[in-house]
């Protein structure tokens, strides 16, 4: 029977800017990746995600970014490698110490937005992150074939690959740029096939109708996608069907 993890970025809200809908979506997957408050996600959010995450039983994972709220870390920033280092440490000790509050834990790393696209092909930032997960002895989520995918070889640390049912990819294997039409799909029923085929078949087609491999331990679907509950249940119900295994990968 195959088997896959299914994954959403929650814990986005910030204040009283509210953002997805974390208690519809986590009962429908297995982990979340919570925001550590670079990008989205303040400690209220972060801790009723958690409390939330535990009593379903969903593996929390730290979702850390540039220090970007008002891009929602989605903008592409030159930062040192110490300086960057740190605000990734600071970020899931925070999420680390509000997950134990609540009583869970913090098992694995998966950078948000303009972060994991630069680690996806830039070696020098992608061991930057290797070496934060190697320090907190977590393992990474990500693209396969990426560079953090090589990065995290390199440091000993074990490296998840993930797949996106809700976002088009280019014939390279990385995410098409947001501003392309295509990038984000809101089709139910086109999402939750994409999905089924991820897991069964282990491909995706680009926006240019090439063939991805795409054999991956876990499958994303945003929660700050337009209709993203209807998206996760659909691809849920999909994947149940097809007669695949839904389980978290730590």
């Amino acid at each position: 029977m195959p088997t896959v993890d299914l994954n959403s970025d929650l814990g986005e809200s910030f204040g009283a800017w509210t953002m997805g809908d974390d208690a519809a979506m986590l009962p429908l997957v297995t982990s979340a990746n919570l925001a550590c408050g670079f990008h989205a996600g303040d400690p209220s959010a972060m801790l009723a995600a958690s409390r939330t995450a535990v009593l379903h039983g969903v593996a929390i994972g730290a979702h850390p970014s540039y220090r970007d709220l008002a891009g929602f870390g989605r903008r592409d920033m030159e930062v040192p490698a110490e300086q960057l280092h740190a605000d990734l440490l600071y970020q899931v000790a925070a999420l680390s110490g509000v997950t134990a509050h609540a009583g869970g834990r913090v098992a694995y790393v998966k950078p948000h937005g303009a972060l994991y696209n630069r680690i996806a092909v830039d070696l020098e930032v992608a061991e930057v992150v290797a070496d934060v997960a190697r320090a907190l002895d977590l393992p990474v989520l990500g693209l396969p074939g990426s560079a953090i995918a090589a990065a995290c070889d390199r440091a000993g640390v074990r490296f998840v690959r993930e797949a996106f049912a809700d976002r088009g990819y280019l014939a390279d294997g990385t995410l098409a740029p947001r501003s392309l039409d295509g990038a984000v799909l809101t089709d139910p029923a086109e999402v939750a096939e994409r999905a089924v085929r991820i897991a069964t078949e282990g491909v995706v087609i680009a926006l240019d109708g090439t063939e991805i491999s795409a054999r991956v331990d876990s499958l994303c679907v945003h929660g700050d996608t337009p209709g993203a509950v209807e998206l996760a249940r659909s691809v849920r119900a999909a994947l149940d069907a097809a007669g695949v295994e839904v389980t978290a990968f730590a």
